[in-house]
């Protein structure tokens, strides 16, 4: 659809100027007169054609993950579902959405999905077209909105689902941030002694000409190594790097890695638990939503980030296609808690399945919470004991010499 760029003077006399789109000039300056607009220069802009080509070009699928943008799109979400709650129709929706994109990408994007509405294509299959901001899970929910003509419903559930699992990603790394602090400062403080302070004591206790304690000699030693080989160590660190990448991001390599992860102590424990939160709480809206329990499970898996979860949710795919219900096959896999199997089994017989799992949801909710915090907990003393450790070590190495030069004198 064109853009147009205008000058135009509104009810109060005042200048005005902005873009808008439609199929022709003579739409545009309609559009603009219900506005209360008065026209005094209307022109198609190439350039700004040109600009939004390039935009949608670049995120139709090859654009990484971004924290900032699953944001706005729950946000546009939800307005996009105020508006619909309104009684304003779709096309007129997004076209409000565009007018208030929080940046010029999600603008593009809306633009591109709106035009399309306004030819015939449903509202799922147009966001379908950009997978890099919409995923599988917004487009089915989407679908079976429009197809039980509860799509207003059905949006506020999404924009309420995209929040929640936002929040319930970033609470571990909310937690790790002071942590990670921590390390870095002690690693920074380390580095120092290690190049700065520890090659000037070096350089006195040899011009005595005198023998170095063990200690002291292995702190030498290895501040010489740094010096002489911190370009080849950066060189290992970038090639360890890469393999481990390379191993993690092979099918065999990814399944040892997640199966270690969720062996861990404490972390292996927080990990289940925030995925069995999203498991529950991305099932039990996609289902409150409409779609079919078999597809609804599909799409979960891709929410779940961990191969021996998505292999157990295949399990009992596989098993409901054979006629069996969902929570025979959940216990069978041994992955998920014995308590969701019980709460799911319960709610498939007492026909609220989609209540249980968001009482799962809720349940281990605050589970997260609370492994969390206890993985904080035990995280932030060790991380202080040993470097604390580590700097009382090197202090030691460097005060021994000079004690014995004291006694000396």
């Amino acid at each position: 659809m064109p853009i147009f760029e205008y000058k135009a003077v509104d009810s109060e006399n005042k200048a005005r100027k902005g873009i808008v789109d439609a199929d022709s000039p003579r739409e545009a300056r309609l559009k603009l007169r219900h506005d209360r607009l008065f026209v005094t220069d209307l022109r198609e802009t190439a350039s700004r054609r040109k600009k939004r080509k390039i935009a949608i070009k670049g995120i139709t699928g090859v654009e990484a993950p971004n924290k900032q943008r699953n944001d706005q799109i729950a946000a546009v979400t939800r307005q996009m579902a105020s508006l619909l709650r309104a009684g304003i129709p779709l096309a007129e929706a997004l076209r409000m959405v565009i007018e208030q994109a929080p940046d010029r990408k999600i603008e593009a994007v809306f633009r591109d999905i709106r035009e399309k509405v306004t030819q015939g294509l449903t509202l799922a299959d147009a966001v379908n077209q950009h997978p890099a901001y919409f995923t599988e899970l917004y487009s089915n929910m989407v679908r079976a909105g429009e197809s039980s003509g509860a799509l207003d419903h059905v949006m506020v559930r999404l924009a309420s689902f995209l929040q929640a699992q936002a929040r319930l990603k970033n609470k571990v790394g909310a937690a790790m941030v002071y942590p990670s602090i921590m390390i870095i400062v002690g690693l920074i403080v380390v580095a120092v002694l290690m190049t700065a302070v520890v090659p000037q004591v070096t350089q006195l206790l040899r011009g005595q000409g005198r023998t170095l304690p063990f200690a002291t000699q292995v702190l030498v030693d290895t501040s010489e190594f740094l010096q002489n080989n911190w370009f080849l160590l950066l060189v290992g660190i970038l090639l360890l790097t890469i393999l481990f990448q390379l191993f993690i991001n092979s099918p065999k390599g990814r399944l040892i890695w997640d199966s270690f992860k969720l062996k861990l102590p404490v972390f292996g424990d927080l990990m289940r638990k925030q995925a069995v939160a999203r498991f529950s709480t991305t099932l039990a809206t996609l289902l409150r939503s409409g779609v079919p329990a078999l597809q609804a499970l599909n799409i979960t898996k891709a929410v779940l980030d961990n191969v021996i979860l998505t292999n157990a949710l295949t399990t009992v795919h596989d098993h409901i296609m054979e006629g069996t219900d969902i929570a025979t096959p959940m216990k069978m896999t041994e992955v998920f808690p014995p308590m969701v199997c019980y709460m799911v089994g319960v709610g498939e017989q007492a026909g609220n399945l989609e209540e249980m799992l968001e009482r799962v949801a809720d349940t281990y909710d605050e589970e997260v919470d609370l492994a969390t915090q206890k993985l904080t907990s035990l995280l932030e003393p060790l991380i202080i004991v040993v470097l604390a450790a580590i700097v009382a070590g090197i202090v030691v190495a460097i005060i021994l010499p000079l004690l014995e030069l004291q006694k000396v004198k």
